[in-house]
């Protein structure tokens, strides 16, 4: 899970870099591809079954969709924004998925779990420093991602039959067709076999970050490794000053304190609410 963390972090760090040199759409084309590449054996060895019997299609659709416009909302908030800031944002995504779980799922959520979503809240408006600049585009496209991240981990609630090689061949491709669409709108062109690799190893590495988190939750229980997903913000101030010599804000800092503060709370808060069904179906809060 932690190393894991840690290509999630490098691929967010690279993607920063290759997106000021290269179109949005050419990037996560490239990316996708190479993506599917390393995807393939696994999908080859599963079988078509888990594909074409996927449950609920129009579902499937739907996550699709809320995942392209993430990434594309990611890969445009980094081109302007610093890295850390942007994935402060991003792991805000937990607590809008708290928040909307009771209306779209019918999840009971009691008191503490809404407390620690309102101080979730003020996390993510300390980050954004309330002023004129909360409405510049970068901005408001980050909580546009952070909001269809959130819908996209809502619907992968409802798809838990579904093989997880499934959801990340529909999400990957879903991806690669969007970059195929726009990418010709803003291509520049590859000059150099290394342009392509670097292109390709984003995808790669995404990839594999994947994979990694994967099998971390399938070895271990997600009481003991989803805590360690808030070390990407740790990476992302590492990465972020190294490559790009951004210094992470004071208000910065406070947020992501609160809005990691209130994830875990809520985590652990679920987690325990789920032993204790296992006793006792109907606890209340």
């Amino acid at each position: 899970m932690l190393l894991g963390m840690v290509l999630f972090a490098l691929n967010d760090a690279m993607g920063k870099w290759l997106v000021a040199s290269y179109g949005l759409g050419q990037v996560i084309l490239i990316r996708s591809i190479a993506a599917l590449l390393v995807l393939a054996p696994f999908l080859w060895m599963a079988g078509p079954k888990p594909i074409v019997e996927a449950e609920r299609p129009w579902l499937q659709i739907a996550r699709v969709v809320f995942s392209t416009l993430e990434l594309f909302c990611f890969y445009y908030a980094v081109m302007y924004l610093p890295l850390a800031d942007v994935m402060t944002y991003w792991l805000a995504a937990p607590i809008y998925v708290a928040a909307a779980a009771p209306f779209l799922l019918g999840e009971k959520v009691g008191w503490r779990r809404w407390t620690a979503i309102a101080i979730g809240f003020v996390g993510v408006i300390i980050t954004l420093e309330p002023s004129s600049a909360m409405f510049t585009a970068p901005a408001i496209i980050s909580i546009v991602g952070t909001a269809a991240f959130a819908f996209m981990m809502l619907s992968g609630r409802s798809l838990r039959a579904t093989p997880d090689k499934t959801l990340v061949l529909f999400q990957t491709g879903g991806a690669a067709l969007a970059g195929l669409v726009f990418a010709p709108l803003d291509w520049t062109p590859l000059t150099s076999i290394t342009e392509v690799l670097l292109l390709g190893l984003l995808g790669i590495v995404a990839m594999t970050a994947h994979i990694l988190v994967n099998r971390a939750l399938k070895i271990s229980d997600a009481a003991t490794v989803a805590p360690l997903q808030y070390t990407l913000l740790l990476w992302a101030v590492v990465f972020g000053w190294w490559f790009f010599g951004e210094v992470p804000r004071l208000t910065m800092v406070i947020g992501a304190s609160l809005i990691v503060g209130s994830g875990l709370f809520i985590f652990f808060r679920e987690q325990q609410l789920k032993k204790r069904e296992t006793v006792l179906p109907a606890i209340p809060e």
